[in-house]
Parts: structure tokens; sequence; C-alpha cells
């Protein structure tokens, strides 16, 4: 039975971790030709900082078309696995044992022992995988896999070669060391956040948002955030329930200034001033407007959101296309195809669905029309603005000026 879920309970009965290097695989960033090295640093900044929080000194660095981490004191398993799972950029996270060249009958003692330390051998099926990255090495990659197959076989009776569907697959990469190693755990896969520039999410407390700033950072894009608080009718734990998904969506793109607008004014004005059906195309227009404000004093060049069409009345074709005439930056929607349980299932896998659906509603909800527009004429919405005209400018200059900042860690 494979020991690796109970890897911390081993570690603590050797006193020792029996993995002290991680070897790092990545995907997309293989292609980048000769700006590549420029995304496997940047994802070797990501992983340090990932690593930060996590108890053990961490040493990372790139090698032959691999990253690796050494682990050059006590660690936890666990901690350092969660944390990595986070970063991406990786798609694939091994934990190794690294050996020295000493000759093809010590690498098959060390295989041995590898097994032994791993694996409580019995009828298991196995095969070997043998990559020899350093071309000087005086035997080819099938004849080391027949090699340290005969040994396994020769130390286990029980095991046998499966080459289709084995139980454990070894795999032994030959380089300056050798790295031997039988788990490949699964990586977020994407790019290294902050290769593809910066943008600003429009973050409330629903499931959708959290989600859309999630998959936009997995292209590689940097994120802040904005938040519409109503105040008194929205509440403080509302507030810190888009904090607490703030900090959820920074485990994965790192650092975020989250500007937390206090909307009330405008939406009671909007609210006094303009036709109830057409209350949410407009609320979120000036939305728009003031998100780009802090996406432009802040360098980003785009604004996120996590509107899905047809969810929602705001959320039509002709909804969407009125919230995006006020803007002058592109609006990405990353969730734009998706239907709702598509995103329900990555909210709970990045652990935001929980905290989204707490009864804590945000300005959106508590100023909705019972019958909305759903095909808002642009002219009609443009007229209706026009009500707003005495003191709109005034209201959306306060907002700016009294807008809280929160660095999210």
């Amino acid at each position: 039975m494979m020991l690796y879920a109970d890897v911390r309970k081993r570690q603590k009965r050797n006193q020792k971790n029996m993995f002290k290097t991680f070897l790092i695989k990545y995907g997309e960033i293989a292609i980048k030709g000769k700006n590549r090295h420029l995304f496997e640093d940047a994802l070797v900044r990501q992983i340090v900082h990932a690593l930060r929080p996590v108890d053990g000194d961490f040493h990372v660095y790139k090698a032959q078309g691999r990253i690796y981490i050494d682990c050059e004191s006590e660690y936890d398993f666990e901690e350092t696995v969660d944390a990595l799972k986070c970063v991406f950029g990786i798609v694939g996270i091994c934990p190794v044992m690294k050996v020295e060249d000493e000759g093809l009958e010590q690498l098959g003692n060390d295989v041995i022992e590898f097994l032994e330390k791993v694996y409580d051998i019995g009828q298991q099926t196995f095969k070997v995988v043998t990559r020899r990255a350093r071309k000087s090495y005086p035997i080819e990659s099938m004849e080391v896999n027949s090699e340290l197959g005969g040994r396994i076989l020769d130390a286990f009776p029980g095991m046998r070669v499966d080459v289709h569907e084995p139980e454990i697959t070894l795999h032994v990469e030959i380089r300056e060391k050798i790295y031997i190693y039988s788990k490949i755990i699964p990586g977020p896969g994407g790019m290294p956040v902050g290769t593809n520039g910066k943008a600003m999410l429009l973050l409330s407390g629903g499931i959708d948002s959290p989600v859309a700033g999630y998959m936009i950072c997995k292209r590689g894009v940097k994120l802040d955030a904005t938040y519409f608080h109503a105040p008194p009718y929205t509440s403080e734990r509302a507030k810190q329930k888009v904090v607490d998904l703030a900090k959820q969506v920074a485990k994965y793109a790192g650092p975020i200034h989250l500007h937390v607008v206090n909307f009330t004014d405008i939406q009671l004005y909007i609210y006094d001033k303009c036709p109830h059906d057409e209350l949410t195309i407009i609320m979120r227009r000036y939305m728009m407007k003031i998100a780009e404000h802090f996406a432009k004093e802040g360098g980003s060049l785009a604004l996120i959101t996590g509107e899905s069409i047809g969810q929602v009345a705001s959320q039509t074709m002709q909804s969407l296309a009125a919230t995006n005439e006020v803007c002058t930056m592109p609006v990405f929607r990353p969730l734009i195809g998706f239907d709702k349980q598509e995103i329900v299932d990555i909210a709970e896998k990045i652990d935001t669905y929980e905290t989204s659906i707490l009864p804590f509603e945000d300005c959106c909800t508590i100023f909705v029309a019972k019958h909305p527009v759903t095909k808002p004429n642009l002219n009609a919405i443009k007229r209706s603005e026009k009500k707003l005209e005495e003191k709109i400018d005034e209201l959306v200059k306060t907002a700016i000026e009294t807008t809280e900042t929160i660095r999210i860690e």
C-alpha cells in the first residue's frame, strides 16, 4: 500500500525527512523560446514567495529545464506541498531522492532503498522510466530500465512488470545528479503570476468574482481588486467576507491591494433619480467607472468581472454591452461561457465557496429591482443618467477620495 498520504508520520518515526528535494515540472513555459528564462525566473520567484510562510530553509534554483527545491532543514512535507499547489506555472510536484552517480550497481541499491522506504512492498506491478538528460552517461535509457527492473524483481519476488497500467511508475532522471521518484503531485498549471501584466478585479461577496480572479491569475496576470460597500445597508461582516475571499484568492495571486469604496450615497442618488428597472445597469456603469479609475492609478491594463452570459438580468448580452460602454480599457470575463455548477466546482476547489455563501449581502443584492430590464437600450440608459448630472460627479469624487485600501497577503 502506498504511504504518501502518511508521509508526516513516517518522517517523525525516522526523525528526519525522507525527501530532501522536490523536482518541479512546468508546462507552457517550455515553449517560450528565447524568453523561456524570464518565465523560469518568475516561477522561481513565485515558489520562493509561496514557501516563505512554511517552516524550513529552502533553496530554489533552476537547471536543465527543471526547477528544484532543496530542503536544507527539517520541514513539514504536507505544508510545503500545499504551498506549492498554489503556485501557477507548476504542473507537477515530485518529491525525489537525489543521489550521486556512483555507477549502475549503486543506482540499483538506491532504487531498492527508495522502494523500501516509500512503499509497503507486496504484489504490486511496476515499470521503470529513465530519462537520460546527461547524454554522456554510458548506458542508454532502455538498458537502464531493464537493469533496474531486474534488480527490483530480484529484491522483491512478489512484484511484477506491467508497462501499460502499473501500480508504481518509478522515474529515474539522470542529470548531474540522479533523481529517483514515483509520485507526481498535480500543480495548478497556468503561467507564473506577473508574467502577463496586471488587472483590476471587481470583487463582490458572491461565488463568481473570486473564481474569475483565480482564473485570470492562472494566465499569469497579477491582481488588484475593488469592492463596493454600502453601509449601513451592508454590514461590516459583509466587508469582512470580501476581505476573507481576497485572502483566499491571494494564496494564488500573491499580494492584492483591495480598494473598499463607500458606494451608499451614489446608490441612493441613483435610486432616487432613475427608473428602478434600470437601477442595476446604471449602478454597474458607475462601478466600472470607479474601478477603472483605480485600475489606471495602479497600473492595471484591464478590468475583470465574474459575469456569465444570461446568468442574471444584468448579464444578458445587451446588459454587458451597456456596462462595457463606459470603459476605456478592456473588460475580461473569464467565466463568460461557464454555467453555475462549473463555477461552483472551481469555487469549491479553491476554498472560496463556503465563504461566498455566507448570508451577508453586498450592495448589488440590496438595491436590486423587482423587475430589472434585461435588454437595456443604451440611449435610454444615457437619458436616465442625465437626471444625475447635478450631483453625480461630486459623489463619485467623494467615493474615490474616501476609499479605504487594504493590502491583502
